[in-house]
């Protein structure tokens, strides 16, 4: 089956909420020294993860509360040097502040979420020039991701199926030009991504867990193996082009 679309769930709310409480429960007892750790990923410390995500949920809230106007607004002020900016500012903060101010914007930004309905999803969004469902989508994938990124009580071995088909489809953007790939999930149906930019000269296959195959294609180091071959041969797994950019640099 191949899919460039990513698959986008019926219950979308609902799993937000669910996801909201695990990254807030990942988060939760940490004291300053655990805050200033490192997290999974790397160069990054855990207040640096918790942070960004903050960041985020705010920057949905207030697309969503523009949106419901008609309006376009930034995603961030300043673009991507304004992001790193906050992210640098809200780190430094003692553990108290930065968690309550993370269960703040995430119970705002869900909560936004849980009002929209129906054609409000397709409202406009400034985000990747999009829609508040995009908007939502991209909120389910920061606090799934980065609640197994504190490297605390969850891991990328928690990442519901659901969740990792549609990464499939949304990072299908990552695969090299003239590359395909075959991924085949233990006990799950095979599929193919490609990122749809001109002919396809080589498949590889990758074989391994669900959530190893999204882990890997999502940028983190799969906690189980992998295995990748080229017409019956072992390969390498490939380099993947750069995660899909939310905003542009400033200029």
């Amino acid at each position: 089956m191949n899919t460039l679309q990513p698959a986008v769930p019926e219950n979308l709310p609902e799993r937000l909420a669910g996801a909201a409480r695990d990254l807030l429960a990942a988060a939760a007892g940490l004291d300053d020294a655990g805050l200033a750790a490192p997290s999974v990923l790397p160069g990054w410390s855990r207040a640096y993860v918790v942070a960004h995500v903050e960041g985020v949920a705010r920057a949905i809230s207030r697309q969503v509360e523009y949106a419901a106007r008609g309006e376009l607004i930034a995603f961030y002020d300043d673009g991507s040097e304004g992001r790193m900016r906050d992210i640098e500012m809200r780190a430094q903060r003692p553990v108290d502040t930065q968690l309550e101010s993370l269960t703040d914007a995430v119970t705002q930004a869900v909560q936004a979420l849980a009002g929209v309905a129906g054609e409000e999803w397709e409202a406009r969004i400034s985000y990747r020039d999009g829609t508040v469902r995009d908007g939502a989508l991209a909120l389910w994938r920061e606090l799934v991701i980065h609640a197994s990124d504190l490297g605390t009580s969850r891991t990328s071995l928690d990442w519901d199926p659901a969740f990792c088909q549609y990464l499939f489809g949304f990072l299908s953007a990552r695969v090299p030009d003239g590359l395909a790939l075959l991924l085949q999930p233990l006990g799950e149906q095979p599929r193919t991504l490609s990122n749809g930019a001109g002919a396809v000269a080589r498949t590889i296959v990758v074989t391994g867990l669900l959530q190893d195959i999204a882990a890997w294609l999502a940028g983190r180091k799969p906690l189980g193996g992998l295995n990748a071959t080229a017409a019956a041969d072992a390969v390498d797994l490939p380099d993947l082009l750069p995660w899909p950019a939310a905003v542009a640099p400033s200029r």
